[in-house]
C-alpha cells in the first residue's frame, strides 16, 4: 500500500460526532441571536445533522443533551436517526441549569440536591439503554466562589460517591466520560478543574471510566497534546470535545484559532494509536453569528485536514532525528507535514467515495438553508436552555 493510500484508508475510518445543540440558537452572555430555519425539535436537529453527514461522509453520529433533547420515546428517536443514515451517540447530562444547583450538583452540601443530580444521571443511563448509546458524558459546573464557602476535600468525597453510583449502573458495553474545566462558572475552586483530577477519579472507578478532553477548557499556553499523549499512554483517553478558544471557553469552530495546535493534538492521537472508535471525536461548539450547518461542515473538514497532515508525518525520519538529537531536523519533519496542502487529497478521497469534493459548496447549492427557513416558521426554536 502506498503512503497516500494508507493515509486515505485511515481517513476513511475517522468519524466526527456532531452535537445536537450546535444546530440551535446560541450567543454571548448578553444576547442569544436567532437565525431563520433553526430546528424546533430533536427530530429537526437530526435532519440538519443528516445534511452534514451527507456532504462530509464523516459525521454519522449525533450527541444528545438531556433535557434539551428530551422526547417521550427514545427508541423511536433512534429509529428516526437511522432512517436518515445516522446513529445517536453520546448522551450529555445537565446538572447546571436548575436553581437547586446554585451551590453544586453531586458535590452540593445538601443530600437532597445530590440525590436530584444523581437521579438525572441515572436517567441518562436509561436513555443510553433505549438509544443504544455507548457513552455518557459528565461535565459538572460544581465549585465554589469564596475561600471557606465549603469543604474542598468533602466535595471530592461527594463527587467520588456520586460517580461510583453512576458507574455501577453502566452496562458492560457502556462508558462514562468525565470532562474537566479549570474555571467557570465557579471561580475559587472547581471540583473537576483539570485532567489530573478527572484521571484520578476515573482510575479509581475502573476501565469503564475515561477522561474527555475539551480543547477549550485549558489555561492559555497549556500543552494539550502532552495531556492527550499521557492519557493515551495510560489508556484513559475516552474522547474529545473539539472547539477553538482565544481567551476562555469560546466554543469557536475547531481549528479556527490555532490550527497548528489541532495538528499537534492529532499527531499525538495517531502516535498513541488513538485513531480508533475507542476515542470519541466530538464537536462541542456554539455558532453564535455564523450559519450553523456550514460552520459544522467546516469544523468536520478542519478535523479531517489536521488528521491528514498528522498522518503524513514521516515517523521514521522523525524518530531518527530525535534519537540523534537533531533538534532542527526533527522539528522540520513535523513542519513539512503541517505545511502540506492536504485539501486536494481530501477532495480526491471524497470523489472516490461518491461525495462532492467541496462539501460547503455542495451544501450551499442544495437549497436546504432556504427550504428550512420557509418550513420552520412558528413553534419554539431550539437554543440554550431549550
Amino acid at each position: 500500500m502506498t503512503e497516500l493510500a494508507a493515509v486515505k484508508a485511515a481517513l476513511r475510518t475517522q468519524a466526527v460526532e456532531t452535537p445536537s445543540w450546535a444546530y440551535g440558537n446560541s450567543g454571548t452572555r448578553f444576547k442569544v441571536f436567532a437565525q431563520p430555519g433553526v430546528p424546533r425539535t430533536p427530530q429537526e436537529k437530526l435532519d440538519d445533522a443528516a445534511q452534514v453527514h451527507a456532504y462530509t461522509g464523516a459525521a454519522p453520529t449525533v450527541a444528545l443533551h438531556i433535557p434539551w433533547d428530551r422526547v417521550e420515546d427514545y427508541a423511536k428517536l433512534a429509529a428516526y436517526a437511522e432512517e436518515r443514515g445516522l446513529k445517536l451517540g453520546t448522551i450529555n447530562s445537565n446538572t447546571f441549569q436548575d436553581d437547586a444547583y446554585k451551590l453544586g450538583s453531586i458535590c452540593h452540601p445538601e443530600a437532597a440536591v445530590r440525590r436530584k443530580a444523581l437521579d438525572h444521571l441515572l436517567e441518562c443511563v436509561d436513555i443510553m439503554d433505549a438509544t443504544g448509546s455507548k457513552d455518557l458524558k459528565l461535565w459538572f459546573a460544581d465549585g465554589t466562589n469564596y475561600p471557606g464557602q465549603d469543604d474542598v476535600r468533602e466535595r471530592q468525597d461527594r463527587l467520588a460517591e456520586g460517580l461510583s453510583q453512576v458507574y455501577e449502573r453502566l452496562g458492560d458495553d457502556q462508558r462514562m466520560l468525565l470532562e474537566y474545566k479549570f474555571f467557570e462558572p465557579a471561580f475559587y475552586t472547581t471540583d473537576v478543574p483539570d485532567w489530573g483530577t478527572a484521571y484520578a477519579h476515573c482510575l479509581k472507578l475502573g476501565d469503564k471510566a475515561q477522561v474527555v478532553v475539551d480543547t477549550g477548557h485549558h489555561a492559555p499556553g497549556t500543552n494539550i497534546e502532552f495531556i492527550v499523549a499521557t492519557l493515551l499512554r495510560e489508556g484513559k483517553l475516552g474522547g474529545f470535545d473539539f472547539n477553538s478558544r482565544f481567551y476562555a471557553d469560546d466554543d469557536l469552530m475547531v481549528g479556527a484559532a490555532d490550527p497548528f495546535q489541532l495538528f499537534r493534538i492529532m499527531y499525538e492521537v495517531i502516535r498513541g494509536g488513538g485513531l480508533t472508535s475507542d476515542v470519541a471525536f466530538m464537536l462541542d461548539q456554539c455558532h453564535n453569528i455564523e450559519a450553523k450547518i456550514p460552520a459544522i461542515i467546516r469544523s468536520v473538514m478542519n478535523v479531517q485536514e489536521a488528521t491528514a497532515k498528522a498522518l503524513l508525518v514521516d515517523r521514521e525520519a522523525l524518530r531518527a532525528a530525535q534519537r540523534s538529537g537533531a533538534v532542527l531536523e526533527a522539528n522540520a519533519v513535523l513542519m513539512d507535514a503541517y505545511n502540506t496542502d492536504v485539501r486536494p487529497l481530501l477532495a480526491e478521497l471524497r470523489e472516490e467515495t461518491g461525495l462532492d469534493p467541496d462539501p460547503v459548496a455542495a451544501y450551499r447549492r442544495s437549497g436546504w438553508a432556504s427550504k428550512i427557513a420557509k418550513e420552520r416558521v412558528g413553534g419554539q426554536q431550539a437554543g440554550w436552555g431549550a
